[in-house]
């Protein structure tokens, strides 16, 4: 089954989705912080990164300018989950490609399992 790195520093909701999505038969690694997930792309080459905006050490912004600048991560599918739903927070990341972005106050875990699933495909 596909592996899932997620970079999210809020503990509830990384354990919350990470349960939801092993019952669903899905590997999941977690990072707490923006430096943490970029090490552990490289490392683990994971299918799909989900990706908050708002991180301790490195912000998601520069982690997603790291990662699609990187040979060795640059083709690793990204959905950015976070709360920020600015106008300028969603131009900053439209130069990096299609990504889909969820604000997590606009999803409960299954529909963000939907989306999941979805960009999988």
């Amino acid at each position: 089954m596909a592996k899932i790195l997620f970079i999210e520093d809020e503990e509830a909701l990384q354990k919350s989705l990470a349960k939801a999505l092993e019952m669903e038969g899905f590997n999941v690694i977690g990072a707490y912080d923006g430096q943490a997930g970029i090490d552990a792309a490289i490392k683990e080459k994971p299918d799909l990164i989900l990706l908050d905006l708002i991180l301790p050490k490195i912000d998601g912004f520069e982690v997603l300018k790291r990662l699609k600048s990187s040979p060795e991560t640059k083709d690793i599918r990204i959905i950015i989950l976070t709360n920020l739903e600015q106008t300028q927070s969603v131009e900053k990341i439209i130069e990096y490609g299609p990504l889909n972005y969820l604000v997590k106050a606009n999803y409960n875990l299954d529909e963000i399992v939907a989306k999941i699933r979805e960009v999988l495909k």
